[in-house]
């Protein structure tokens, strides 16, 4: 018996690694105030960081809402010994308000690997705290038959031709 339990491999039918994470309001501000809105660009692209501005400068609850949206789409990829690629998970805000992920380079290599072809999110947040839950989107795979293919080819027959002309009798016809 193994010394750990052993996660069934990644991809099949029903497979669904959920990724979920929850980040401290109170420690990003800590953090914001301490080394500024610099701090962030190698966390956000400069695209996320805009979806998060307002009048007032960088809207923390929007800061910590993607911070746990990249945590949680790189939890999905299940991969191990590897550091989340920060601008690689690119979460933006869509035209309707929800958010999208995007994956792109080393991120992107990953989902391919774990056979995610996209990785949907949702966030909120309140007070104290951001959270977010993300699921992957399998990438379809050829359905896997257990029946014999079937040929394409004419069918052959073992069964005698069925005419369409009239009956020959082998008794003459009295007239």
């Amino acid at each position: 018996m193994p010394a750990r339990p052993v996660a069934p491999p990644a991809g099949g039918l029903g497979w669904a690694n959920l990724g979920m994470d929850i980040v401290s309001v109170n420690r990003v501000r800590r953090l914001l105030t301490q080394y500024g809105e610099k701090f962030f660009e190698r966390m956000l692209t400069p695209g996320e960081l805009a979806d998060c501005r307002t009048a007032d400068g960088l809207d923390v609850l929007s800061l910590c809402g993607r911070i746990a949206a990249k945590e949680a789409a790189f939890k999905t990829l299940r991969v191990r010994g590897r550091f989340l690629p920060w601008p690689d998970i690119v979460v933006r805000r869509s035209e309707g308000g929800w958010p999208l992920v995007e994956l792109r380079g080393p991120a992107a290599e990953m989902a391919r690997e774990s056979g995610i072809s996209e990785i949907t999110v949702s966030i909120s947040h309140d007070v104290d705290y951001a959270v977010a839950v993300a699921a992957p989107i399998i990438a379809p795979t050829p359905p896997v038959s257990t029946t014999p293919p079937v040929s394409t080819a004419s069918p052959v027959s073992t069964a005698p031709p069925v005419s369409t002309a009239p009956p020959v009798s082998s008794t003459p016809i009295e007239q």
